[in-house]
């Protein structure tokens, strides 16, 4: 997801629209016809990672799935997935009595899948929250590996984001946990956790973290998604992080939140943010919070000039991308509450559109948003991995 906002950006930055145009796109819920029975069911479906996983051409699916073995999807080019989960090696029960109800599934909750031992395939990363058990998957040529034991490693971890942090070429890992957050240097394909040298110490309820370059200074930086107040730290260029809250998120306070995008939503060719929160713990106000950049990587909240978001529940994932085709991100988010789509009008400015472009209204509890072509016709679809009950996939018609 991160890197399909950051691509989208960059695409727009240097092929500017001669005028607002829009494509008006419908969405048609294809599940029952497009997805296999593993995704239908009532499982909690977390996180989910499109990548072309099989390299064939087409996009795949890699999911985390909470209690229960965690999925593949793979796509037969027309945008109808099946069931690919055995390329992952099922769990073996090892104790006579069972720690917990679901062993030896884990409370995955956040998945990363790229090619970390630079081999030229995928590899999978799911972190874990309650049962504190990380899982490592190399694929071998036909199959995956489990290398969970040697991930280096436990903890309760809520999220993670894969970034090149020290610009080496590698995909290093940074762990959103309760307390301290870690970052993981990977070296020659070996992950090395190198978190005090790099990382401000932290005592945090950490949900998110986003890896986007917000000053324009040619590295990664990085957004951590709190539940009580979330944070800005930038990179010094080679992988090593301050914390420049105070600075650069003047007079905003940022509570709750669930989940961090970065895009250039107002066309000026640097990353601005959207914050998606929750009333849960805190009981506090704004819900959601879009971020204006200055083009120095220091922010302001415009949410109120420049999107009309009811008060409610709140949302716990977003994503960006061009859904009508018009030459802007576009907005969509899930949570306690289902589905809501906001049209971009070109100068980040946002008005919901969802009951315009979703044939039916969605209640389900959304955790996770994914847009992609996933049919190659040229239009956008939309997967959502739903909370105690099955996923969901809008074809863009």
């Amino acid at each position: 997801m991160n890197h399909l906002i950051l691509i989208t950006s960059l695409i727009l930055l240097f092929n500017p629209r001669l005028d607002h145009q829009r494509s008006d796109v419908a969405f048609e819920n294809v599940s029952s016809t497009h997805l296999p029975s593993i995704v239908l069911s009532s499982h909690n479906s977390m996180d989910a990672e499109v990548v072309d996983i099989d390299m064939d051409g087409d996009l795949d699916m890699v999911i985390a799935v909470e209690f229960y073995k965690n999925v593949i999807l793979l796509n037969d080019g027309t945008g109808k997935f099946e069931d690919g989960s055995h390329l992952i090696p099922d769990k073996e029960i090892k104790k006579e009595v069972l720690p917990y109800r679901y062993y030896p599934y884990h409370d995955s909750e956040d998945v990363a899948v790229e090619d970390f031992d630079h081999d030229g395939d995928y590899d999978i990363v799911i972190v874990t929250e309650d049962d504190q058990k990380n899982e490592h998957y190399v694929w071998t040529g036909n199959k995956y590996v489990d290398k969970s034991d040697e991930f280096p490693v436990t903890g309760v971890t809520n999220g993670l984001t894969a970034a090149d942090l020290n610009g080496d070429g590698g995909m290093d890992l940074v762990l959103a946990n309760n307390g301290q957050d870690e970052i993981l240097m990977n070296v020659k394909g070996t992950f090395i956790e190198e978190t005090s040298s790099r990382y401000p110490e932290s005592d945090d309820i950490t949900q998110d973290i986003e890896a986007a370059d917000v000053d324009g200074d040619g590295d990664l930086d990085l957004i951590v998604g709190n539940e009580n107040l979330s944070k800005l730290l930038l990179n010094h260029g080679n992988g090593s992080f301050s914390d420049e809250t105070t600075i650069r998120f003047k007079g905003v306070e940022i509570r709750e939140t669930r989940e961090v995008d970065a895009a250039d939503v107002d066309g000026d060719g640097d990353l601005d943010l959207f914050l998606s929160n929750v009333l849960l713990f805190q009981k506090h106000e704004p819900i959601q919070q879009l971020l204006i950049n200055d083009g120095k990587g220091f922010f302001t909240d415009e949410t109120s000039s420049r999107m009309n978001v009811e008060t409610e529940t709140g949302f716990v994932d977003s994503d960006f991308n061009d859904l009508d085709m018009d030459g802007d991100l576009d907005l969509i988010m899930g949570g306690f509450g289902g589905l809501k789509i906001m049209e971009n009008d070109g100068s980040g400015h946002f008005k919901d559109v969802t009951l315009t472009l979703v044939k039916e209204e969605i209640k389900s509890i959304i955790i996770d948003v994914e847009m992609a072509d996933f049919d190659q016709d040229g239009k956008n679809d939309i997967y959502l991995s739903v909370f105690r009950g099955p996923d969901i996939y809008l074809k863009g018609n």
